[in-house]
């Protein structure tokens, strides 16, 4: 099912060589945009029409000024590749936020084939996170979107990873809008996914560390919304052996199961068959810590498989949201060990799948909890639970 694109890598790369040869444009470009008088005069800025990789390249060259600033607009692939931009170890440390409103997409129907299935997307993911990325590296306030299952390249060679790096058919295939890979521990803050398909998983965001995580990848004040996948994870799945600490965000409107399990059917059965999967999925051997997070209006809420995950003062509200395929009952937690469900509050058709989660340091069937468009519940019993949006002070 992976689409090799030969003419697309050389496209990926002579695009790159073509930018890193020419200047991207400074706070002091005569083009009428200019920095903010509070952002930092020294750091690297990127508007409309130039490249953020070259910027981000540059700035990794750059021993003092560790900061990119990607101006307001909507940016593209210039060609067919694996990802729009990328982080590899030569990146660790840089900052890079938007200032303004900044979409960062999948999608160029310019240079897409419109009778592909994956039109417009020409990249794999969005964004990538790889090996040797650290809580040093932040991504800032960005919207990531347009993914729709463009697949480019096999083997080990890629031009986005180290050869020394192993590549499952995941590192490919998984994570339409944020791919997170390897020894990669990025904090991804203030940033909304949003409209991203991938199969088989992670529509949204695909984390995959490869067994024994030194640390976790951070998602802080984040809205995972309107993401699809043929199977596991729509907003956000944890491959065996991996970790994610989850804090203050949305997960609404992600939907799972939208065809046949083909990996677990080749592996000799379907991944959660009957009920199929959430807008977050944990695997064995993975963890996730999710604190003052609101998962509502999904297909499924949260199935997790791993050991030690913690879900903390959260909120699973009617995740029955239609369209997949499995026949069962939709849920709001499928968990195998809850020990580590406290101070949540649950309703849906089917509050725990598994009968695992402790009710007396739970609610379950609550009042509702009366979401504003925002989705902060207005329901005072809610006042220290859930998901409150957070202003982006650049914006």
């Amino acid at each position: 099912m992976l689409q090799t694109d030969r003419r697309g890598f050389l496209h990926l790369l002579l695009s790159s060589a073509a930018v890193s040869g020419r200047a991207f444009r400074s706070q002091h470009s005569s083009s009428g945009n200019t920095a903010r008088a509070d952002l930092n005069a020294a750091a690297h800025h990127v508007y409309p029409k130039d490249s953020i990789q070259a910027a981000l390249d540059a700035a990794a060259g750059d021993p003092v000024n560790k900061t990119v600033y990607v101006h307001a607009g909507t940016y593209r692939p210039a060609a067919k590749g694996q990802a729009l931009i990328w982080f590899n170890e030569r990146h660790d440390g840089i900052t890079i936020e938007a200032v303004g409103d900044v979409i960062l997409t999948a999608a160029n129907p310019e240079i897409a084939d419109a009778h592909h299935p994956a039109y417009p997307a020409v990249v794999n993911h969005v964004v990538y996170f790889g090996d040797g990325i650290s809580r040093k590296t932040t991504f800032r306030g960005f919207r990531i979107t347009g993914a729709n299952n463009f697949t480019t390249g096999t083997g080990e060679k890629s031009p986005i990873e180290s050869d020394q790096i192993r590549k499952t058919i995941f590192f490919y295939t998984d994570g339409g809008g944020i791919k997170v890979y390897a020894r990669s521990y990025p904090v991804i803050e203030g940033v909304e996914i949003v409209g991203n398909y991938s199969s088989p998983c992670a529509g949204g965001v695909s984390v995959e560390h490869l067994g024994r995580p030194q640390d976790s990848v951070l998602f802080r004040n984040c809205i995972f919304r309107d993401n699809r996948t043929q199977t596991t994870g729509a907003a956000l799945d944890l491959l065996a052996g991996s970790a994610a600490t989850i804090e203050n965000c949305l997960f609404a409107g992600n939907i799972a199961n939208l065809g046949v399990d083909y990996v677990g059917l080749l592996g000799g059965a379907e991944y959660h068959a009957e009920h199929g999967s959430g807008a977050l999925t944990v695997f064995e051997s993975s963890r996730a810590t999710v604190t003052r997070c609101t998962f509502t209006g999904n297909w499924n809420g949260v199935d997790d498989n791993g050991t030690g995950s913690t879900y903390v003062d959260s909120i699973f509200w009617k995740n029955t949201l239609k369209g997949g395929i499995s026949p069962g009952s939709r849920y709001e937690l499928d968990i195998s060990d809850a020990a580590g469900v406290r101070g949540s509050y649950i309703h849906g058709e089917v509050n725990d799948l598994r009968d695992t989660v402790d009710r007396a340091i739970n609610t379950f069937d609550p009042p509702d909890p009366r979401f504003d468009a925002a989705f902060v519940p207005q329901a005072p019993q809610y006042a220290r639970v859930g998901y409150r949006p957070q202003r982006i002070t650049n914006r």
